[in-house]
């Protein structure tokens, strides 16, 4: 029988690569959900849109998915602060829990995509390498709302729940505000452009930080698995690339990429700086040949700065998933290469 897979967030940097990975799977159908909809693939994906801050919409939208199996939420919505951030969060995934579990009398497992935020990473320098067990920090923290929520809403239920905590996550989607990699080839392009060379922007400290990322699409297999493995139910896994690195030894290779020299760290907010290149990014666009893309859409500028500003070390242990029987992992330098050149087959960066 296939499994029927509700993607919540299907068009952010995780959601796309997760629906692709999905669709590519003989046993999996697809649904997926975002505010904008998208395109369906007859047979395999289809697309819905849905306010998911509406509950009444929600319920509206998702009262005739009988056939889910498996729910992954992976939407997010960004807030100024992070304590405002939680009840736009909560309240999305409770919509879709509440509009779900009445219809879908086969549903199977519902997966919730985390970060290290549930480590406090975000606050400043925290113990490293973090662990699945780690204590809690004082709230506001949405994400272990999200978990409590979920924990406490599966109890007697047939259905499981597992958690996803990946590092940054590096895909080539766009018009998504967390997304250090299309960043980056942006400011590159737009440094060779002006002639200049790549310089890192972000504190000084930062250049010299111990880190890891996560590869979108290493992630979406690391979901997928966690989803249907009975030994991954119930439980929370840090997701990794499974290599660390520091931006003083990879910059001036990311730099080299694009033909550029890699000058000396000069701290500066992407975000000041960018605020005036979108008449040269239209330049360049006709210049170029490019896609039609809005700068818009390929500014992840506040969270570039927020990453780059991290003078501490940022990583996470992730052998609880390798003895839970989860043993992919993907080279960070080869993850940066491959989206930059799939940025550049679409005509999204010359």
């Amino acid at each position: 029988m296939d499994k029927v897979a509700l993607v919540v967030g299907a068009r952010g940097v995780i959601g796309t690569n997760l629906v692709e990975h999905l669709a590519s799977l003989p046993d999996w159908r697809v649904i997926g959900l975002s505010r904008r909809g998208g395109v369906d693939v007859p047979g395999r994906v289809r697309h819905v849109a849905v306010d998911l801050l509406d509950p009444d919409d929600t319920r509206r939208q998702l009262s005739g998915l009988t056939e889910v199996t498996h729910v992954f939420y992976v939407a997010y919505q960004d807030r100024p602060t992070w304590a405002e951030l939680v009840a736009p969060n909560l309240a999305m995934l409770v919509n879709v829990v509440d509009a779900i579990e009445p219809v879908a009398g086969g549903l199977q497992h519902v997966s919730l995509m985390q970060g290290y935020k549930v480590y406090g990473a975000h606050l400043g320098p925290f113990k490293t390498p973090a662990r699945e067990d780690d204590p809690p920090h004082l709230p506001p923290e949405f994400n272990v709302d999200q978990q409590r929520f979920l924990e406490d809403r599966q109890q007697g239920k047939a259905w499981t729940w597992s958690a996803l905590r990946p590092s940054v996550v590096g895909g080539a989607a766009l018009g998504n505000p967390m997304n250090l990699a299309v960043a980056i080839a942006v400011y590159a392009s737009i440094s060779k452009e002006l002639g200049v060379p790549l310089r890192f922007p972000g504190k000084p400290g930062a250049y010299d930080a111990l880190l890891e990322l996560t590869d979108a699409g290493l992630l979406a297999k690391a979901t997928v698995w966690a989803a249907t493995a009975p030994a991954a139910a119930n439980q929370a896994f840090n997701i990794t690339n499974g290599d660390l690195f520091r931006w003083n030894e990879l910059w001036p290779r990311l730099a080299a990429w694009f033909g550029l020299e890699a000058a000396p760290p000069l701290q500066m907010s992407l975000q000041d700086v960018m605020a005036d290149k979108e008449p040269l990014w239209k330049e360049m666009q006709a210049t170029h040949g490019l896609a039609a893309t809005s700068f818009e859409e390929m500014s992840s500028w506040p969270f570039a700065d927020f990453v780059f500003g991290w003078d501490y070390d940022f990583f996470a242990d992730a052998s609880k998933s390798r003895r839970a029987g989860f043993h992919e992992y993907v080279e960070t330098e080869q993850m940066f290469y491959e989206i930059f050149a799939d940025l550049r087959r679409r005509g999204i960066i010359p």
